[in-house]
């Protein structure tokens, strides 16, 4: 009551400061006519402060008419809520009864029903990556109908469904066991579809046109990108021609299971494809091969010309300028008269003017049969480190990340003894050659010395 009181008066107070500017801004010309205004003003106040103390009044009536309103509603709903709990505490036993009632009339039949639930479970899960749906597809849509109405409490599946699935799953063992043609849209490789004849060889494989094809999720045929070899594809072809008897093709096993043997097998890389997976330090390693494989056979057919001219020249007395004995018989001829140890020294000087000659490449080929499993081993490092690149930023549990390291590792690995071993059997070969002519170069001076000394 006094908080009332108080906001009237503060009110009356901001009214009459109000009214006293508005006088104060309207201009008196005299004291008479000052006061007059001033009267004029407090009975315009005091009429307003009456309109205001009657409105006051009106919204308190209200108040309380919207006070009583919402304690009437509450009132109800709180009996309303009373009435719907105890109408729910009937209807719950209620169903408990009824659910008493229905398992006591469905006996045996709810085990059965349990049963049919874990078939159909099972059959949707076959049909899922079975490829009799390619031939007979929305199959699917049935079972997830059955099975979404025998999980319901309320609902139990018909005769005729019943019926259905026991035929399904019937159709779905006898058609794995059979080889037929039927038509059917096929998605080639560049996308465009075509509809064809279609062979599908029990739950295993798909070909069409001598093209191994695969089921995507919604049921779709598509050629697989790559096919197995030439010969499988052949067989496929055959198949397919044939009308009677027995045809032989080539079967993934792992068919019903989603065909990932096929899919593994197609996807292996071939020589080539494995090749590049070496990389930059792949590809100079085989042309450090190229290189070293080009020069020990150029080496060993150019002692193989020395060497033949060589044993001419054994045969021959006169010395012929065109190989290395003969060079060195000349030698000799050209020192006839000279001392034993002169001789000597100048056979030894000539043998070793025919030695580089005879040498030339054998080192490089040692060199490059020592570098090429380092270059090797740089590239097993390299493949390395972008594994744990990959490692790093995809986890360990993504594979394929880290598969390109690996072959790069591996492969570099591979290439550096592939050139290794035949390096080091070229320059045996070769060094063996060398060593042959440059034995009979020393054989042949040591006899001229020889003979010289017995002459002297």
């Amino acid at each position: 009551m006094k908080s009332s009181i108080a906001k009237r008066v503060l009110v009356a107070a901001a009214a009459g400061l109000i009214s006293f500017s508005a006088v104060a801004q309207d201009k008196a010309t005299s004291l008479d006519d000052l006061l007059s205004k001033v009267k004029q003003s407090k009975i315009a106040e005091s009429k307003e402060h009456k309109q205001r103390e009657d409105e006051f009044r009106r919204q308190k009536a209200n108040q309380q008419s919207l006070l009583k309103k919402a304690k009437d509603t509450r009132t109800a709903e709180e009996q309303r809520s009373a009435e719907l709990e105890k109408k729910y505490q009937e209807q719950e036993v209620a169903v408990d009864q009824k659910r008493q009632q229905l398992d006591e009339r469905m006996g045996s039949l709810k085990e059965l029903f349990g049963h049919m639930s874990s078939s159909a479970a099972d059959l949707r899960a076959n049909i899922g990556s079975s490829l009799v749906s390619a031939q007979y597809p929305g199959r699917t849509e049935f079972i997830d109908g059955l099975l979404a109405k025998m999980s319901t409490a309320t609902k139990l599946p018909t005769i005729e469904e019943i019926e259905r699935l026991w035929f399904e799953i019937q159709r779905e063992t006898v058609e794995s066991g059979k080889v037929v043609k039927f038509n059917a849209t096929v998605i080639k490789p560049s996308g465009e579809k075509a509809e064809q004849e279609v062979v599908r060889v029990g739950n295993f494989n798909l070909v069409s046109n001598g093209k191994y094809l695969e089921m995507n999720n919604a049921y779709k045929m598509a050629e697989l990108i790559r096919q197995p070899d030439a010969k499988f594809q052949g067989m496929a072809e055959s198949l397919q021609a044939s009308t009677s008897g027995f045809s032989a093709f080539g079967v993934d096993p792992t068919g019903p299971t989603g065909g990932s043997y096929l899919k593994a097998m197609i996807n292996s890389p071939d020589l080539v494809e494995r090749w590049h997976q070496g990389g930059i330090v792949g590809y100079i390693i085989s042309a450090v091969g190229i290189f070293a494989m080009l020069l020990a056979i150029f080496r060993l057919i150019v002692l193989t010309g020395v060497g033949a001219k060589v044993n001419a020249q054994l045969r021959s007395a006169t010395p012929n300028t065109n190989n290395p004995l003969g060079r060195v018989l000349a030698v000799a001829e050209e020192n006839k008269g000279v001392d034993g140890e002169t001789l000597e020294l100048k056979m030894e000087e000539a043998v070793l003017k025919e030695r580089p000659a005879i040498e030339s490449g054998l080192n490089l080929l040692k060199i490059i049969a020592m570098v090429a499993p380092l270059l090797g081993l740089l590239g097993t490092v390299t493949g390395m480190i972008i594994t744990f690149q990959a490692i790093t930023i995809f986890g360990a549990g993504e594979p394929r990340a880290m598969a390109g390291g690996i072959s790069s590792a591996l492969i570099t690995t591979v290439l550096g003894l592939i050139v290794a071993i035949p390096t080091v059997l070229m320059h045996t070969v070769v060094n063996g050659r060398a060593k042959r002519v440059l034995h009979i170069l020393e054989e042949q001076s040591a006899g001229i010395v020889a003979e010289n000394a017995e002459r002297k």
